[in-house]
């Protein structure tokens, strides 16, 4: 099965790869709304999916993971993982594949998501329970009943829906390129057979205090214990395949290189190494504060749960590319 997992995490890797979704340059393109690859894959990712994975529950191959709804949570740590994303410019599933392609910062931010993780794993009995209220777990599709028809055309129309929003977006750009659209549907695909194959969903950002409260000694918890234990080896298995597809890939096709400092960082942010080393470090450790708080990240709430038509997922996703947006609008200006 440990094979199978780090395949699965090296068919992600490539997936990402193909659009260069996962890289610096990509995201903060979306940040500052020059480069739409990241809305464009992962709109196609949901809407693709959202079909797929229906029709695979119908016919019982797999099962619904919806998360919980628990409003305050989702919000904020929606928007501080937004936040997060648009300085650090990587989520938690993309810095494996872009540490394997030799991106400096992004292994900078995983350092500063370690600490972030831990962080929220001793604070966690204090503030989750503060942010409700609980809703429950909410869908929009008729409480995914693959005995409705109602559940299906309402799947297949909210799931046409977003590829259509992702061609939309790819016409607005003026663009001919559709490598993002495949990258989605390479995502779609992976995670549809995670669903079945492992009775879970595509996550990214458990692994952060699964290894930090590992290394630490940390574990004797009710956080770690019910939430990152039963996740985090899995996700590790993974993202290792994703950080294997990254660097064999890069050395396969000459582009590995050691970098830190990115052209849109030196286009905005200048080349002080010192600059991107720091703020590198304070991305990561505000994205993975902001993933453990909402409970799910880009993969694990965005793509998984709106492919589910998760009421906390689509709203972590609004706010998620709100604090993305305006983090972008007033941190990347020219100097």
């Amino acid at each position: 099965m440990t094979i199978v997992i780090i395949l699965l995490g090296f068919a992600f890797g490539l997936s990402l790869q193909y659009s260069k979704v996962n890289t610096y340059n990509t995201i903060s393109g979306m940040a500052i709304l020059e480069d739409l690859t990241v809305a464009k894959t992962i709109a196609t990712a949901i809407g693709i999916g959202a079909i797929l994975l229906s029709i695979e529950i119908g016919f019982g191959f797999a099962s619904y993971h919806i998360k919980t709804f628990f409003v305050g949570s989702v919000i904020v740590g929606g928007f501080i993982f937004g936040i997060g994303m648009s300085i650090l410019g990587y989520c938690p599933g993309t810095m494996p594949v872009s540490i394997g392609q030799g991106s400096i910062d992004a292994l900078i931010g995983m350092m500063g998501g370690l600490v972030a993780s831990l962080v929220y794993t001793i604070l966690s009995p204090f503030i989750h329970e503060v942010l409700g209220p609980d809703l429950g777990k909410l869908s929009l599709s008729f409480n995914n009943d693959p005995s409705s028809i109602l559940h299906y055309l309402l799947v297949l129309i909210i799931g046409s829906a977003f590829i259509g929003i992702a061609f939309w977006m790819n016409k607005f750009e003026k663009k001919t390129d559709t490598k993002w659209f495949y990258s989605g549907l390479g995502i779609a695909l992976v995670t549809c057979i995670i669903f079945a194959a492992s009775d879970r969903v595509l996550g990214a950002s458990t692994l952060y205090p699964f290894i930090a409260d590992k290394l630490t000694g940390y574990t004797d918890n009710p956080y770690f214990i019910k939430v990152v234990e039963k996740s985090g080896l899995y996700e590790m298995k993974f993202l290792f395949g994703a950080f294997l597809s990254g660097l064999i890939f890069s050395i396969l096709k000459k582009e590995f290189r050691l970098t830190l400092i990115h052209e849109n960082w030196s286009r905005f942010k200048g080349n002080s190494s010192k600059n991107r080393i720091v703020w590198s470090f304070i991305g990561g450790f505000i994205l993975l504060f902001g993933a453990r708080l909402a409970g799910g990240c880009t993969s694990g709430h965005i793509i998984s749960g709106g492919m589910q038509l998760a009421v906390s997922s689509l709203v972590f996703a609004i706010f998620v590319f709100g604090g993305f947006l305006i983090t972008g609008k007033l941190f990347y200006r020219n100097q």
